[in-house]
């Protein structure tokens, strides 16, 4: 009898014992997986454009500022990537393959209306952030003698490289103004970083760049050649920038370029950062705290920077915040 009852005082302490060392493995378990998460690295690419506009250097700004106090970016690694620009940047949030891309709000306009040269509406577009505003500039030789869009029928000029938005921006101003490729005597697709080289070796009279001010690409050229920012004004340029909400009329500040000393009237789009609906959180909020938090040290790293407010970087955009961004501009961080 008494070998029973220790018998049945046993089992009770025994599934006790059992139960205490199941909870103890599985909150070491819990433990030990939660902090791998929060020690896992994430990584991130945020696509750009030419190694000589601003899109690349705002993308590598954008990257350093993540090492400053963003939310959760001591886990975060940030890369850059110089690419085709716009359209290729959205090509490639649509696939997932960069998780932020920089974008002419034009081109961001036309892949969420699933409009040329898009094959479909790209409703899984998020808006993160805009930045600041891009003239649409026409670069030409002085000797060339073009003082208004008009003059360039008959001469060599860039309207942009295949996959960018600029070519699209481009060639929608000549129809507008009721001109095509085969007006000019070449219609070019070099590169943001080939232009300058093409103006100097006299293989263009001018080329089409949209790009905030100031710009190495400008003045590289306007250091070795003279040379002359074209006004784009008049009635065919008022009524086109009047059909598109997305841009503005702008001016382009004098004094910025060797022989470029009037203000130089013009239009503009936003450049703004885009991303994918499935992005995770953590990403977009790190982004845009990196920017939040160090916002008067972002803006002296770049004169296109110098007027973003906390406003002003959510204007100018088409598809809706990303939930990250949303809540963070709603609720801060």
């Amino acid at each position: 009898m008494q070998k029973q009852k220790e018998a049945d005082t046993t089992k009770p302490m025994k599934s006790l014992k059992f139960l205490i060392i199941t909870v103890l493995i599985l909150s070491f378990q819990f433990c030990t997986q939660k902090g791998k998460e929060e020690t896992r690295v994430r990584f991130m690419t945020i696509g750009t454009g030419g190694l000589t506009g601003v899109y690349y250097p705002t993308g590598a700004s954008m990257c350093s500022m993540i090492d400053k106090n963003a939310l959760g970016s001591k886990n975060i690694q940030c890369n850059v990537q110089s690419t085709a620009g716009s359209v290729y940047n959205l090509n490639a949030i649509h696939s997932k393959e960069i998780e932020f891309g920089i974008v002419q709000s034009d081109m961001v306009f036309r892949a969420w209306e699933g409009l040329e040269p898009f094959p479909e509406k790209y409703s899984e577009l998020r808006s993160v952030f805009s930045i600041y505003s891009e003239p649409m500039n026409l670069v030409a030789r002085k000797d060339a003698k073009i003082s208004s869009l008009q003059d360039i029928k008959g001469k060599k000029v860039n309207i942009g490289n295949p996959g960018s938005g600029q070519k699209r921006t481009s060639t929608e101003l000549l129809t507008a103004c009721g001109m095509t490729e085969s007006d000019l005597a070449l219609a070019g697709s070099l590169k943001p970083a080939e232009m300058p080289d093409g103006l100097r070796d006299q293989k263009l009279d001018a080329y089409f760049y949209t790009v905030a001010h100031p710009t190495a690409n400008i003045k590289d050229i306007a250091h070795s050649v003279p040379i002359t920012l074209v006004p784009l004004e008049g009635d065919c340029i008022d009524q086109f920038v009047e059909s598109h909400p997305f841009y503005v009329k702008t001016k382009v500040p004098g004094g910025l370029y060797d022989g470029v000393e009037q203000e130089v009237p013009t239009f503009a789009v936003k450049a703004t950062v885009m991303t994918h609906k499935d992005t995770p959180d953590a990403l977009v909020r790190a982004l845009l705290d990196s920017i939040v938090t160090n916002m008067d040290e972002f803006k002296q790293l770049h004169p296109a920077y110098r007027d973003m407010t906390l406003a002003s970087i959510q204007e100018g955009l088409v598809p809706p915040f990303h939930p990250a961004a949303k809540r963070y501009f709603e609720q801060g961080k």
